[in-house]
């Protein structure tokens, strides 16, 4: 990146604009307690080969994630990523502004958009989609809100199965809106249901990876007139059936896994599908397709309230952006993949994580943490020891461990959750089943 240092004679311009004669004069007001004395400890400045030299010696202290065999879930997944995703998504066709107000030229991210929207609501089998969101967290947020507002009810009840994560993000909306937060375990729901209650939130696969039963919440909410919302893996989608054929009003899900990288965490894309009549009360962007003046196919964003942008107060959401370089690339994963391609991305991951499952559980002292329910492709382990110790010891395999549940609940205490998806060979598994039971027989001795 190029720049333009500052001379001495700017900066003592600089400082006569603002009436102080010194560097340490306009520090003045800091107190000296706090403020630093004398220079700074760094190194003298290196011209720019020495300097590009410093920091690749640096980064190559590192470790090298991606030679590293990844068993880390909860959210973001290491699903493949062809070479496509990436080829297509950075080609000039799909440039646009920040916010593609002028159709005329944004045709080809506004396409591409829309076929994003079209591919959502065939996995979820909903009617709509938006041009995606933030992140699942913000999703289910949002879709929260869009139940009291469509329902002029202020009571949400959150599954406690549901990504710890969005709970707090949920919790955070609530709090800042008034409402009431009301957590639910599977076994107590239907009964926190009252007249009152907006929607319940539910997600499967849940946190754990289990398939959460949607029939009998989709019955109860439906009875008193709430929303039903469910929070999906899409690429659990191409083997469940469809929220949609549960009743849900609203699915929504990240969107990551979809030939987006893991990034350390993030960025992150969320989606949202819901049923046609919440068209003018769902949040974010929506493109439709239309004619023009000549019979051409034309892209534009549309059914949008103007508030969401200008009218803060009145407006129903104020995520009033998207993910769209992200969505392109999920856009262009699926159109790879195709119906069949995911199908088989998503058994492959099912299959293996059983596997691992079926392998971990024959080391002594390890148990599934929840031996009564179906899961997809992560699962929850109780390990004879401290999750996080196993963590570190698998470095030195060039394995990256679960997650260590213990955090989340006392009743979870050295629980680890193992995600496993279609990237992982069996030599792979074998190589974590060794690994993880040579560090259990070392704590032993």
């Amino acid at each position: 990146m190029a720049y333009i240092s500052n001379t001495d004679t700017d900066r003592l311009e600089m400082l006569k604009a603002i009436g102080v004669n010194s560097f340490t004069d306009l520090l003045a007001p800091i107190p000296e307690a706090i403020r630093w004395q004398g220079d700074l400890p760094i190194p003298p400045a290196l011209d720019e080969h020495n300097l590009y030299r410093h920091l690749s010696a640096l980064a190559a202290r590192n470790a090298n994630a991606e030679q590293m065999a990844c068993y880390l879930g909860a959210g973001i997944y290491d699903h493949f990523r062809p070479a496509v995703v990436g080829a297509l998504a950075s080609r000039g066709e799909f440039a646009t502004a920040y916010t593609p107000y002028q159709p005329e030229m944004s045709q080809g991210m506004l396409q591409a958009v829309y076929e994003f929207q079209t591919m959502i609501c065939g996995l979820t089998g909903m009617e709509i989609s938006n041009a995606s969101m933030y992140d699942a967290a913000t999703s289910l947020a949002e879709a929260a809100l869009m139940a009291v507002h469509t329902t002029g009810r202020e009571q949400v009840v959150v599954l406690n199965n549901v990504h710890p994560n969005y709970r707090e993000v949920v919790r955070t909306y609530m709090r800042s809106s008034s409402l009431e937060y009301v957590e639910a375990s599977t076994q107590t729901v239907l009964d926190l249901i009252t007249a009152n209650t907006a929607c319940v939130l539910t997600q499967s696969p849940d946190f754990f990876g289990c398939i959460q039963e949607l029939a009998p919440i989709s019955a109860a909410i439906h009875a008193v007139g709430g929303l039903l919302v469910v929070a999906s893996d899409p690429v659990a989608l191409a083997l469940l059936k469809p929220p949609a054929q549960y009743d849900a009003d609203v699915v929504v899900g990240e969107g990551q896994s979809l030939g987006n990288a893991m990034a350390f965490g993030g960025p992150l894309l969320g989606f949202f599908a819901c049923k046609k009549k919440y068209v003018r009360s769902f949040p974010g962007r929506i493109v439709g397709g239309t004619v023009d003046a000549e019979g051409r196919r034309g892209y534009t964003m549309t059914l949008r309230t103007r508030e969401q942008d200008i009218r803060r107060e009145k407006a129903t959401s104020n995520i009033c952006t998207n993910q769209s370089l992200l969505a392109l690339s999920a856009t262009i994963y699926l159109s790879a993949l195709g119906k069949n391609g995911l199908i088989t991305a998503a058994d492959l991951s099912l299959q293996k994580a059983h596997y691992a499952c079926t392998e971990l559980c024959k080391l002594p002292g390890v148990s599934m943490l929840m031996p009564d329910r179906p899961f997809f492709k992560e699962f929850a382990l109780r390990l004879p020891v401290d999750p996080e110790n196993v963590n570190e010891k698998l470095i030195a395999y060039g394995i990256i461990g679960g997650l260590s549940l213990t955090p989340y609940g006392s009743d979870l205490k050295n629980g680890w959750l193992i995600c496993v998806t279609e990237t992982k060979t069996r030599a792979d598994i074998d190589a974590l089943v060794m690994a993880v039971g040579n560090i259990l027989s070392e704590g032993t001795h």
